[in-house]
């Protein structure tokens, strides 16, 4: 077998990550001498329960100091079926540690024949996260968020966030991270209810989203002009899916043309 090392063949951990980490270091993300001058940045992105399980959604925007990166950036993405994963922070490291963390789950599910459970997924990505402690001393920070249903059938849904060293914590209902996490978390904490629909779910993450941009340069709201939509994921008894853009475009086209803004699951008055 040609193209494999020792180290691939005599591995015992379940770790994708912990085998590249010691046969070819040099693949993973660089550690040393990156500039964090003109590398973009990638917000706002939040998460919440629903009846069904959880919703995350992203804004769009990447920016590089003050200039607007990119207007079409993905922050949010499958990790497996029964989970997302959304970043903010450094953009090209981050989709780095997504697509490594997916094939960090898909490499476990293979060896060990079942899925990592949700509490070890958020462990896994938090030791990936301690690893990578000097890019975050750099200023090349990354910080995800993971969202999913439990082990069990009729488990509800469980948000866990991160801090660049690998700090793992469980939020109760509902998060946001990036630099319009501020704006994002008022408006969860004001409109947030147990129970809300998928749609009711999608409605306030629009809103979120919409009062981050306006007070975040950084974030990007619904561009109905350019028909750019967040995007949006949710997991629930059936796995996990993307909401299409032209439902997300249609329900911000709703947002924007109401008269005032209803608490989700209410009617206006």
């Amino acid at each position: 077998m040609t193209g494999f090392g020792p180290s691939f063949l005599s591995s015992t951990s379940t770790s994708f990550f912990d085998l590249v980490r010691t046969a070819q270091p040099e693949t993973l993300p660089a550690t040393t001498g990156v500039s964090p001058v003109l590398s973009p940045e990638g917000t706002t992105v939040l998460a919440l329960r629903t009846a069904e399980g959880v919703l995350m959604a992203g804004d769009r925007r990447a920016t590089a100091g003050t200039h607007i990166a990119s207007r079409r950036i993905e922050k949010v993405h499958r990790a497996d079926d029964r989970s997302v994963i959304g970043i903010a922070g450094t953009a090209g490291l981050a989709l780095e540690l997504v697509r490594l963390f997916q094939v960090e789950l898909e490499h476990y599910e293979k060896l060990e024949g079942t899925p990592l459970s949700l509490e070890g997924k958020a462990t896994r990505l938090a030791s990936m996260l301690r690893s990578q402690l000097g890019l975050a001393l750099q200023g090349l920070a990354v910080v995800p968020l993971l969202a999913g249903l439990g082990d069990a059938d009729g488990d509800t849904g469980r948000i866990f966030s991160f801090d660049p060293t690998g700090g793992k914590y469980e939020e109760v209902d509902h998060h946001a991270i990036g630099s319009g996490s501020g704006p994002a978390r008022s408006t969860l904490h004001r409109l947030w209810r147990p129970g809300l629909t998928t749609d009711d779910g999608v409605r306030l993450a629009l809103e979120c989203l919409s009062d981050a941009a306006r007070d975040d340069a950084a974030t990007g709201g619904p561009d109905l002009v350019r028909g750019i939509a967040p995007i949006i994921r949710v997991v629930g008894p059936d796995g996990q899916r993307q909401v299409p853009q032209d439902a997300v475009l249609e329900a911000a086209s709703a947002l924007v043309g109401s008269p005032q803004r209803a608490i989700p699951g209410e009617e206006a008055p």
